[in-house]
């Protein structure tokens, strides 16, 4: 398939671009630079804002697939309302331009970035792809994000992809959550309650592959580990991880201070569950935290 991905510069994105042309796609990559640096050799670059309509939409045009990823980094900095207001707008109006294309007559299939923050927090309660959405900011954004995509839908095979904490071992939360431990200084934030929804990079970008192919998926699809975990477990994973300790707790009420509204995010969770994946087939690497955790650090 002839795919285009934008968001391509990203975690995710970079490693979905090596994964596709290592299955035989070609790949090309929107970004708002002419020459992206960090780009897979072999990935053809495709100059273009996804927010703003442009001539990246007749490239778009003649592509079998898109892999829809952009937006700006949630953990970027405090929640100002401006960058609330760039947080939600980098993705709404990016899939907005993306599904006029493909509704339009465009590729057949789009895979389209969300989050688990759609479902807000939510305590204990296991959380499928039935679960309806919570009411924070991350939530309507998410609501939004996904039906900025419903057009494209009209004609084509549509997933919208709810990812949870993406673990890797170079960007993204791991090395941030590691760096207390290796400062011997590590431990759950208050009393680590709290569920997280992790998945490793090697089996987000599996999941991604997968979707693209996949044509009985349609829909909502959770990108979490089987085994989401528990802000303490997994701070006693991190400390075995990286044979430190793990009894430190970092006070709540300073991250509120410190981040603000952005603190909710970390200290409230999701115990998001893979059901569909899991349904139609699909198998993870790296299921279990342990075993995530060896591998990456």
């Amino acid at each position: 398939m002839r795919v285009l991905v934008t968001g391509a510069t990203g975690l995710i994105g970079r490693e979905a671009c090596r994964a596709l042309l290592g299955d035989g796609h070609a790949v090309l990559a929107l970004s708002r630079q002419a020459a992206p640096r960090g780009l897979p050799a072999g990935v053809e670059p495709v100059q273009g804002d996804p927010a703003v309509p442009g001539r990246w939409q007749e490239v778009l045009a003649g592509c079998d697939a898109c892999l829809n990823l952009a937006g700006e980094p949630v953990a970027g900095g405090r929640w100002t309302e401006a960058r609330k207001r760039a947080i939600r707008d980098s993705r709404v109006l990016a899939t907005r331009n993306v599904a006029a294309v493909v509704e339009g007559g465009g590729p057949s299939v789009l895979v389209n970035g969300s989050a688990i923050g759609f479902y807000g927090p939510r305590g204990d309660e296991p959380l499928d792809e039935s679960a309806p959405p919570g009411s924070d900011f991350l939530s309507r954004t998410c609501v939004e994000w996904e039906a900025a995509a419903a057009p494209a839908s009209r004609r084509a095979r549509v997933v919208l992809l709810r990812t949870g904490i993406v673990l890797a071992r170079e960007g993204g939360a791991l090395p941030q959550m590691a760096r207390p431990f290796k400062l011997f200084a590590g431990g759950p934030i208050g009393g680590g309650a709290f569920w997280q929804s992790w998945i490793h990079l090697a089996d987000e970008v599996g999941l991604l592959a997968w979707a693209l192919g996949e044509e009985r998926l349609a829909g909502p699809l959770n990108a979490t580990a089987p085994a989401p975990a528990r802000n303490r477990d997994l701070a006693r994973a991190l400390g075995r991880a990286l044979r430190r300790p793990s009894f430190l707790p970092a006070p709540a009420p300073a991250a509120r201070a410190r981040l603000g509204e952005m603190a909710d995010v970390g200290l409230t969770g999701q115990r998001g569950l893979p059901a569909r994946a899991l349904g139609l087939g699909d198998r993870f690497r790296f299921p279990g935290l342990e075993d995530a955790l060896h591998e990456l650090l």
